[in-house]
């Protein structure tokens, strides 16, 4: 088929691994493009990039990120922005640049991030402050490009219920419930997927940790794998303690033919979508799915006019095991399948987890595994906040019939809450009983329970989340499947056992 000279192209992908540390953000940024040139086969492909959009770092802050690697690249883009906060950003990123070029706006584009968060937590250990580059105020800000995902709502400020690490647990309990499973049969289930992925990690050159666990190493607290909070220790908990970078080269078809960017290294976005649920997790119609990720996920597959049989490279975002569970469940997929692994990389517990720039190293892998068996497809799905945003992107080395497509399917989740899963009621301050749907148990570093979170249903429907303190509840939250029980809640949002 003849392809249109304005067909978006991914042509490279770059990851770095700094295992010694000490290298600052925006130059692991750099290597880390320097490398997706290396792999598009182009040296002069970085200086003809006119759009670089970094996604948010963590790890330090830099007025304008985007010009310092462009100055180190040797690359002079009129366009450089950056992302709020969010794992979905990278694949975000990789929407809009493909619509950008395919509309004659842009003709290079780099997309990435790095976080050097293991160097800055080791050095802040010691009472110090990195010495890395800072940007004279007169450097304008680069524009935001994608706003931070919302992760504040009244209902989960008001307890302390403010970290990921919270969050998931609660999605998982609802899982273990929802199945009718034990919570020997639960946790046995965890231990096995989270070895699987580790499978991937031990033969992914770029991942942190490149070694495959047992699974009871994986479900067993000890020492250097304590509990977090309930039912997750340390190893089922991404990991964010890495010094990582990662970047995508994006251009058209006629500039990677003018560079000479060899046909074997190109693949093509076919379409991308976005969608979101509802920004307090007290709302959501059902703790234990996703319609967003249902309906954004099937919308990509048929943009792109394939199913999720003719995925073969897959990548599902891997914050913790119940993003991985409710994503499969909604995209159709088993998560026992050994002839198809839910992740290219190892997940954000192995592979690593750089804060907001996981999907880029995911976006990388799934493209190399593309050129390594051309004609293939490979679908990367990505994932913000607590299962708050989410993107989703359909590649392959074939180039898409009728060009790259891309829909934000909001909509089409809010019409399937009027018509089948309307969000629940949510009741900020109640006071009474409610019956227990799904909690979890956080952990001090000692290894001993330190508060529960509760999620219960009130009379009427609604839901309503409760903090509880004392040590014989949480006794018993800790060890018993509680499901169904009352637990009386106060005006102020704390909570004990009925």
């Amino acid at each position: 088929m003849t392809i249109d000279p304005r067909t978006p192209v991914l042509v490279g992908g770059g990851q770095v691994t700094a295992r010694d540390g000490g290298v600052e953000p925006f130059e692991l940024l750099a290597r880390a493009a320097r490398e997706a040139a290396a792999e598009a086969g182009s040296s002069r492909i970085l200086e003809l990039v006119d759009s670089i959009r970094v996604v948010g770092l963590l790890s330090w802050r830099y007025r304008d990120p985007g010009a310092l690697v462009a100055e180190r690249i040797g690359a002079h883009p009129r366009h450089t922005g950056y992302t709020g906060n969010g794992g979905s950003t990278p694949q975000v990123l990789v929407n809009g640049a493909a619509e950008d070029i395919a509309a004659g706006r842009a003709d290079v584009i780099l997309i990435g991030g790095a976080e050097a968060w293991r160097t800055r937590m080791k050095l802040r250990a010691q009472g110090e402050r990195p010495a890395w580059t800072r940007q004279d105020d007169a450097v304008p800000s680069a524009p935001i490009i994608v706003p931070d995902v919302p992760m504040e709502a009244d209902s989960e400020r008001r307890i302390g219920l403010d970290r990921p690490s919270f969050v998931y647990p609660l999605f998982e309990q609802a899982l273990r419930i929802a199945a009718g499973r034990s919570i020997a049969d639960h946790e046995k289930l965890l231990g096995e997927l989270w070895s699987s992925f580790s499978a991937v990690a031990a033969d992914n050159p770029h991942a942190w940790t490149r070694r495959q666990y047992a699974p009871e190493e994986i479900t067993t607290p000890t020492d250097v794998n304590r509990l977090i909070s309930s039912p997750y220790p340390k190893l089922l908990n991404s990991n964010n303690m890495v010094d990582q970078g990662a970047a995508l080269l994006m251009c058209s078809v006629e500039t990677a033919q003018h560079l000479g960017v060899p046909a074997s290294s190109w693949v093509f976005p076919h379409s991308g979508t976005e969608s979101r649920d509802t920004d307090a997790v007290a709302a959501r119609p059902a703790l234990d799915g996703s319609a967003p990720i249902r309906i954004g996920a099937a919308r990509a597959l048929e943009l792109a006019g394939v199913g999720i049989a003719d995925i073969e490279h897959l990548d599902i975002y891997s914050c913790f095991p119940s993003a991985v569970q409710v994503a499969a469940a909604e995209i159709g997929v088993p998560i026992d399948d050994p002839d198809r692994r839910l992740t290219c990389t190892g997940g954000l517990t192995f592979a690593g987890g750089p804060w907001n720039n996981y999907s880029t190293h995911a976006i990388a892998a799934v493209a190399t595994r593309l050129r390594e068996a051309p004609g293939t497809f490979g679908m990367v799905t990505a994932n913000s906040g607590y299962l708050t945003k989410h993107a989703f992107g359909v590649y392959s080395t074939d180039p898409p019939a009728a060009g790259f497509r891309r829909h934000d399917v909001t909509e089409a989740v809010e019409r399937a809450w009027v018509d089948a899963e309307p969000p629940v009621g949510v009741i900020d301050s109640h006071e009474g009983v409610a019956e227990l749907e799904t909690w979890t148990v956080a952990y001090d570093r000692a290894g001993s329970p330190e508060r529960a979170f509760v999620a219960g249903r009130v009379r009427g429907g609604g839901r309503t989340l409760a903090v509880v303190t004392d040590p014989d509840d949480l006794g018993v939250l800790a060890s018993t499947e509680a499901q169904g029980r009352r637990v009386r809640i106060a005006a102020d949002g704390s909570a004990h056992l009925d």
